[in-house]
């Protein structure tokens, strides 16, 4: 077990562990089953608009919905407009880091018949028809971005960030209406309902995705707040600054931005991660002060980051609390890891997962943390009484957002089910009508040639190719990642253009000195993925090698 540093013991763990009640909301806790459901768990796979539909007793896939059917008539839509095909491409290139980012966030109604989603590069949010697969309604999002959502214990309301609209939309889950707006700080992010629905806990990030990241520019990132809200009137009761709460409370100069956020039962405590932290914050409502602040250990790669390379700020992102209220459990996403933390001490269990962990919810019965490792493709399953993994369930591109949830099975579910775990999965189906279905992609290739360069930065010169028939499937990037063993030590986004009858991209990845270790040489290993488009799949390359010195 690992001991964190516990920057502050105002509350005895007596005090803390004295608040235990039935798990809210924010906990992970699904409303009472409705007759004639099934438990599912979904998985939004932003890169390739995807979700996973989960069996949360076996893992296995039961089938996978195609959540842009309609993306050529999107895309039509915003390449019409100057303003939205600027920010589609900033969304892409800064946010989505080379990638659309066509899956945010995704809940399923509680009697188990629609799938509610929001599509960030698109700026809306659609409901799906869970059996046929057909959208029910579409709603625009203010601005150019939606974000994070919630949806109220009754399954009536569903609150979407509108990332750059500066509010977060209450939508009629019925009719996709917009009903209220709350207004929200620079760049509203998460929200949760309380247990009883009567509250909102939200909360404003900023401008998370510019280079202006030292503490001298902090102000640079703009408005963000912590909020309370009341769910029925959707007025703010209360606004926090927790940047200056946390100075007020003796850790001065951190950011005012909360990340994913976890409520204790009880909720009078809820748990914050701040950018830049590596690890959380302990924030009493009742006495309105931080109590304690948590930091979890870094790897030895993430000590060598800037700032800068963090992914949008996030040092850890993905909080969740068990329904007792006695541990919680983090994605270390710029460590590579998961922890589960007892509530009482801070002590923790880190368990590496792999590549960018990126968020963290409870099962339903509360007994399990699904992690989703976004850089490896899959979720990972802990249990929190065990302080391990326990499963691994493999999803597609780049997984972000996990929700547990009912599916109606009164009528065949779509796809076809997996029998087995690990069986190969239904492919995309499209809506009924829809000429949206994207095909798999010719083989990618990658060649990598190093310089001859004596001191560091170290440039691999990268190139490949892809099969391609028309000029329209050689639109995206392709990432290129060198690793010394499981660690990242360079990576280059490079642009598809079209020569002769294949798409080719190439390119410098950059190398610093630490991919040496102290030592003269060390072999690398490549790997390209090409992101996906409006054509085709993503798609990934054999491994190549190079070596320095």
């Amino acid at each position: 077990m690992h001991r964190p540093s516990v920057r502050r013991l105002a509350l005895g763990a007596v005090a803390a562990l004295g608040l235990a009640a039935p798990a809210t909301a924010s906990a992970g806790a699904a409303p009472g089953p409705v007759p004639g459901t099934r438990p599912i768990l979904v998985v939004g796979n932003n890169h390739a608009g995807t979700a996973d539909v989960v069996d949360p007793v076996t893992f296995s896939r039961l089938f996978r919905m195609n959540i842009v059917p309609d993306l050529p008539e999107r895309l039509a839509e915003i390449h019409r407009d100057p303003v939205r095909l600027a920010f589609f491409y900033l969304i892409r290139s800064q946010i989505g880091m080379g990638h659309d980012q066509l899956v945010d966030d995704l809940f399923p109604s509680p009697d188990g018949r629609v799938l509610y989603v929001s599509r960030p590069s698109l700026a809306d949010v659609v409901a799906f028809d869970l059996r046929t697969h057909e959208i029910l309604w579409r709603r625009p999002v203010a601005g150019n971005r939606s974000d994070h959502m919630a949806i109220s214990p009754d399954g009536a309301r569903l609150l979407v960030s509108a990332s750059t609209g500066g509010v977060v939309h209450a939508i009629d889950t019925a009719t996709g209406e917009i009903v209220a707006d709350i207004p929200s700080g620079d760049q509203p992010h998460e929200s949760n309902y309380s247990e009883d629905g009567s509250k909102i806990f939200h909360a404003s990030i900023g401008t998370v995705f510019t280079p202006l990241d030292d503490p001298i520019f902090d102000a640079a990132k703009g408005d963000r707040v912590f909020q309370i809200v009341d769910a029925k009137t959707y007025e703010v009761i209360r606004r926090i600054d927790i940047g200056k709460k946390l100075a007020d409370a003796g850790y001065p100069g951190m950011s005012s931005a909360v990340r994913p956020m976890a409520v204790a039962p009880g909720e009078r405590y809820v748990y914050l991660q701040i950018s830049f932290l590596h690890g959380f914050v302990e924030y009493d409502l009742i006495e309105d002060r931080v109590t304690r602040v948590v930091d979890l250990p870094l790897t030895e790669a993430s000590r060598r980051l800037r700032r800068d390379e963090y992914v949008l700020d996030s040092a850890h992102h993905g909080l969740a609390i068990n329904p007792e209220g006695t541990k919680l459990c983090a994605a270390g996403t710029m460590s590579d890891y998961a922890a589960i933390v007892r509530r009482s001490d801070f002590t923790a269990r880190v368990i590496p997962v792999g590549e960018k962990p990126y968020w963290s919810t409870n099962s339903a019965d509360g007994r399990h943390c699904y992690v989703s490792v976004s850089g490896a493709d899959r979720v990972a399953v802990l249990s929190y009484d065990e302080e391990r993994e326990i499963a691994s369930i493999p999803v597609g591109d780049h997984p972000q957002r996990i929700r547990v949830g009912r599916l109606k099975i009164d009528e065949p579910a779509p796809g076809e089910p997996a029998t087995v775990p690990g069986a190969p999965a239904a492919s995309v189906p499209a809506a009924p009508g829809s000429a949206a279905v994207r095909a798999r992609p010719g083989r990618l290739t990658l060649r990598a040639v190093t310089r001859r360069d004596r001191r560091a930065p170290f440039r691999l010169r990268v190139s490949g190719r892809m099969a391609s028939t028309t000029t329209a499937t050689c639109v995206g990037t392709v990432r290129v990642e060198a690793r010394r063993g499981t660690v990242r030590v360079g990576r280059a986004n490079l642009r598809l253009r079209r020569r002769g009858n294949a798409c080719v991209y190439a390119g410098t990845v950059k190398v610093g000195r630490t991919a040496l270790r102290g030592g003269r040489t060390a072999r690398l290993t490549l790997q390209a993925r090409f992101g996906g488009n409006a054509l085709l799949l993503p798609g990934r390359s054999g491994v190549a090698r190079a070596r320095l010195g």
